[in-house]
């Protein structure tokens, strides 16, 4: 980056369908919407630190490396429910977060935070159940005075993260949606979780999984041989 860029205001996905995508899981999203190319999967470097499902606008924070200033700048302008996005370009060179950060961020309001590079303070974070992903671990401490970047594109977990997009973090992972299109890809999961509350209401019925999920037919259509015996060791040459 040359100049240093800090953004006052972002122009955020709609909450509503912030509220939408909370009642899917990113698994939802991710698999019924991999042919558009405005989802990006974050690596799975991008471990969850603390417990929680966070679905919200990404703030973002671009930070020198042992410093973290700049996420302290994008921190003091997030509003309630966003996701704060931060990269540090030197990931193990000193903690991003911590719990003095987590406690103004819980009385923010703020819905998570996700960090390529390292957090620390585990214990209390996970205590005050703020939910945290990053890719580091470290109680390095940071300084604070350099410029970075407050408000602007970020590539974090290898995916390109503009401010104001959906960023929805589970269990499995973190997903990027560019906040133009995420109607689209949010209608696609919600039409693929109704799928899947069928399939578990027919296998409460009894029915078979095999059948229920077309794997049947796909390998019917394999031509494979079955053999109804067991397999005999004794019987190997």
């Amino acid at each position: 980056m040359s100049d240093p860029q800090i953004y006052l205001r972002v122009h955020r996905v709609a909450p509503d369908l912030c509220t939408r995508a909370r009642q899917v899981t990113v698994a939802d999203l991710h698999e019924n919407t991999r042919q558009f190319a405005y989802v990006g999967l974050m690596s799975s470097r991008m471990r969850r630190v603390t417990q929680g499902h966070v679905v919200g606008p990404a703030i973002t924070a671009l930070c020198r490396p042992g410093d973290n200033l700049m996420m302290h700048r994008s921190l003091s302008l997030a509003q309630p429910g966003d996701v704060l996005v931060v990269v540090s370009q030197g990931e193990t060179s000193a903690a991003q977060w911590g719990d003095i950060a987590t406690r103004f961020a819980k009385k923010r309001g703020l819905a998570g935070v996700i960090v390529q590079g390292s957090v620390r303070d585990v214990d209390a974070v996970t205590e005050l159940g703020f939910p945290v992903w990053a890719t580091e671990v470290s109680p390095v401490h940071a300084d604070k005075g350099k410029l970075g970047g407050v408000n602007i594109p970020v590539v974090c977990g290898g995916v390109l993260v503009h401010p104001g997009d959906l960023i929805a973090a589970d269990g499995d992972g973190v997903i990027v949606i560019q906040r133009r299109h995420a109607e689209t890809v949010i209608a696609g999961a919600e039409a693929k979780m109704r799928r899947e509350e069928e399939v578990a209401s027919r296998i409460e019925a009894g029915e078979m999984l095999w059948n229920l999920t077309g794997s049947s037919t796909a390998f019917d259509k394999l031509g494979a041989v079955e053999i109804d015996a067991a397999f005999d060791v004794q019987g190997m040459s």
